[in-house]
C-alpha cells in the first residue's frame, strides 16, 4: 500500500524537523552513549541508566517527530506517537525497577553491538552515501528507525529482557522496513535485523537468554 505522501514530502519533514532541533540531536547521542556505558557498566545502576536513556529517546521521538512533524503529512502519526509514548513508559518502568541487567559478551552481545554501532554510526554514514544527507535525513535518537535499531541492540545485550519491551520495536521494525522499498530509505533495511532481534526476545525460553 502506497503511503499518503510523496518521498519529497517525507524528506522535507526531516529537513524542517532537523532545522528546528538545531544542535539538540547531539543530546540524543549523549543519551545513547550514556545507555551504552550503563549497559557495559552493569548492575542495577547501569540498568537504570541504559533503560532510562532509551525511554527518553522514545518519548522524544514520539512526541516531537511523530506528534508535531510527521503528523503534518500522515494522520497515522498521532497513533504512532501514542505507541512510542507507550514504549517509553515500558522502558521507564524497567529503568525504575533496575532489575534487567546486561551481559554484553557472547553471540547475542556481539549482535547487539553491531546493531548499536549501525544505529549510531553506520546508519547516518550510509544514509549520506545514499543521498540522504543532513538535514534531509533521519537522525539517531530523534527519529524512529535509528532509535528502534538502537533499542534492538540493547535488547540483545540484556540478560533476560521482558518480552513486553520487544513487541513495539518489532512492530515498528516491520513498519519501518517498508520505507526502504516505498521511499528509497535503503539504510532502513537494517531494521530486518532489528525485527529478528525482537522476534528472538519474544520467542526465547522463559528461563533466560541462552547462548
Amino acid at each position: 500500500m502506497a503511503p499518503p505522501f510523496t518521498p519529497e514530502q517525507f524528506f522535507a519533514v526531516f529537513a524542517a524537523y532537523n532545522r528546528a532541533l538545531g544542535a539538540w540531536p547531539l543530546a540524543a547521542y549523549a543519551l545513547g552513549a550514556a545507555a551504552v556505558w550503563g549497559a557495559w557498566r552493569g548492575g542495577s545502576g547501569g540498568a537504570r541508566l541504559a533503560w532510562g536513556a532509551a525511554a527518553v529517546l522514545w518519548a522524544w521521538t514520539g512526541g516531537l517527530y511523530h506528534g508535531l512533524y510527521f503528523a503534518r503529512i500522515n494522520p497515522a502519526a498521532y497513533g504512532f506517537a501514542a505507541v512510542f509514548a507507550a514504549q517509553a513508559g515500558l522502558l521507564g518502568w524497567e529503568a525504575w525497577r533496575g532489575r534487567c541487567g546486561f551481559r554484553t559478551g557472547g553471540a547475542c552481545g556481539w549482535a547487539g553491538t553491531a546493531l548499536v554501532a549501525y544505529a549510531m554510526v553506520l546508519y547516518p554514514l550510509l544514509g549520506a552515501r545514499l543521498g540522504h544527507a543532513y538535514p534531509r535525513a533521519p537522525l539517531f535518537g530523534v527519529t524512529p528507525c535509528p532509535t528502534t535499531l538502537f533499542t534492538a541492540g540493547l535488547l540483545l545485550w540484556a540478560e533476560a529482557p521482558p518480552r513486553r519491551l520487544a513487541a513495539i520495536p518489532l512492530a515498528w521494525a516491520l513498519v519501518g522496513t517498508t520505507a526502504a522499498w516505498l521511499l528509497g530509505v535503503w539504510e532502513d533495511l537494517g531494521l530486518v535485523a532489528a525485527a529478528a532481534a525482537g522476534a528472538w526476545v519474544l520467542g526465547r525460553p522463559r528461563r533466560g537468554r541462552g547462548a
